[in-house]
């Protein structure tokens, strides 16, 4: 069958695997009205909790899917972090506001993964240029002569194969990636794996504890304690070379391990909700695109959970990419700006992944030196100045130099970050006036032609009033403008208004950042 067969659907975008990174991607393409449909091999959502994080960073993309007071309803934020030995002796302790962050969110929020799932799968359903198809497996990938790609599919109820061709297909099909495969890439090992025991428990009881996340340091059996919802309890133990999952299946034999956090709560009160064995490990794609094929996600990254950036960093991935997609498909921007996607989140998915090994060793490895060398160290370390500050930051690195990020020694302290996200003197959020295009954000007053510029190119121009946040924010870099891409990032900035506007591209973002209704 040739593409032109009308036998054959065509897609703009198809994505395969509907798990939050793929969802996410499928929405933020249909506000920019750019038809796509997610393939997925399961008809609903995964039942048992996984990821339990994110960050505020996170959050704004979040916003962006239009969906943060629902999020904002089945998520608590977190108070920071409590380091403790074996005996649960308290080591350190980093508390964390949960006040609104220079991003409008809480540094840290708690939530169960399958109730997010359920949110970004309904709030998928409101717009008109996404689809959602369950029960479907997708069993290959190819290009064809003509620059299409071709998808072999089957519907797993009836066995029916079927095709489908798009111009671009994103694989987000988790760790066990079928689509990296028809890529070419393959995952590098970044040297760490290590076999965990996650317990997930339900209870109306009050067990009398810390409100934040509990880490035991302790080289013998690590283990992490977080409540993540009213009723709903996480904990995780690295497991011993002889053990399995299967031996602690039960709340007798989880007992000896829970016990320091449930003593006021009898096992009638306890629902073990999931004991599951995973297999942490770190590792990254050598390559994340072939052509317009892409990676995202599990697929291009394997993050330890120590730093709570797993499902982030997919989500990181989608706003990155789909906007540039957009633009290519537009025309606002040529084919060769898709390069700049994993020459951007490569580096930063690296650093985040060393950062979550650096401090997973920090606080569990050196066997009986290490411990007693945090013994020593981490009770101390509220003395060195600024650290405790730092070691809440939520803030992550700034987006390596690309053709969409310019950066140079003046701007090296902005470009490549992500905007603050303040309020507004008529109380919105800036996220909110900048709307899914780019924007221009300044403490002068524009010109008329100025202002003629960044209308005729579909951008917002945003003067921030003396001595507010954003003003303040861009005078502490020592520029007195920035333009901002949709995914808030700061690709330029400097003090010449007139060199700033020409860098923006005509991307006249599509309206529907509103839900469409009406499929």
């Amino acid at each position: 069958m040739s593409e032109a067969d009308p036998a054959v659907r065509h897609v703009t975008v198809a994505v395969v695997g509907g798990g939050p990174t793929g969802v996410t991607a499928a929405t933020l393409l249909a506000q920019y009205g750019v038809d796509t449909v997610v393939l997925d091999r399961w008809p609903q959502v995964y039942p048992q909790p996984r990821a339990v994080h994110l960050d505020d960073e996170i959050c704004r993309i979040v916003a962006r899917l239009g969906i943060a007071e629902e999020f904002a309803a089945i998520s608590r934020p977190a108070c920071g972090l409590r380091l403790l030995d074996r005996h649960l002796t308290v080591l350190g302790e980093f508390r964390r506001d949960t006040a609104l962050t220079r991003n409008g969110f809480p540094a840290a929020n708690m939530f169960d993964q399958p109730e997010l799932e359920e949110l970004l799968r309904r709030n998928l359903t409101r717009h008109r240029h996404a689809e959602f198809r369950g029960d479907t497996e997708v069993l290959d990938v190819s290009e064809e002569s003509g620059g299409g790609l071709r998808l072999r599919a089957a519907d797993r109820v009836s066995g029916r194969e079927f095709t489908l061709t798009a111009d671009y297909v994103l694989g987000c099909d988790g760790a066990n990636s079928m689509v990296r495969g028809a890529l070419g890439a393959t995952m590098r090992n970044l040297n760490f794996e290590q076999r965990w025991l996650v317990v997930d428990i339900a209870t109306d009881a009050d067990l009398g504890q810390w409100e934040g996340v509990h880490q035991v340091c302790d080289p013998y059996r690590a283990a992490t304690y977080m409540r993540i919802g009213h009723t709903r309890y996480r904990w995780e133990f690295a497991l011993l070379q002889h053990e399995s999952a299967a031996e602690f299946q039960t709340l007798d034999a989880l007992r000896p391990l829970i016990a320091p956090w449930t003593r006021t709560a009898g096992d009638a009160e306890l629902e073990l909700i999931r004991v599951a064995e995973y297999t942490f490990r770190a590792q990254i794609a050598d390559r994340w695109r072939r052509g317009n094929i892409f990676l995202l996600g599990d697929a291009a990254h394997l993050t330890p959970p120590f730093v709570g950036q797993g499902m982030g960093a997919g989500l990181r991935d989608a706003m990155n990419l789909t906007w540039k997609i957009a633009a290519v498909h537009s025309g606002a921007v040529p084919p060769s700006a898709l390069d700049s996607y994993e020459q951007e989140r490569r580096p930063h998915a690296r650093h985040m992944i060393a950062l979550a090994l650096n401090i997973g060793r920090a606080m569990t490895a050196g066997g009986e030196l290490g411990a007693a060398i945090r013994r020593f160290v981490l009770p101390r370390l509220h003395l060195v100045p600024g650290l405790r500050a730092k070691v809440v930051d939520s803030e992550t690195p700034p987006l390596s130099a690309s053709p969409l990020i310019r950066r140079s020694l003046r701007t090296r302290r902005i470009a490549g970050r992500l905007c603050p996200n303040p309020l507004l003197d008529d109380g919105r959020r800036l996220d909110d006036e900048l709307g899914p295009g780019f924007g221009l954000l300044t403490t002068e007053a524009l010109t008329a032609v100025h202002q003629t510029v960044v209308a005729d190119r579909g951008a917002r121009a945003i003067r921030a009033a003396p001595d507010s946040e954003l003003a303040r924010w861009l005078e502490s870099r020592r520029v007195s403008a920035a333009v901002v891409r949709p995914d808030r990032t700061v690709m330029a900035a400097g003090r010449d208004i007139t060199a700033l506007c020409r860098t923006l591209p005509s991307f006249p973002a599509h309206a529907g950042c509103a839900p469409e209704v009406g499929r």
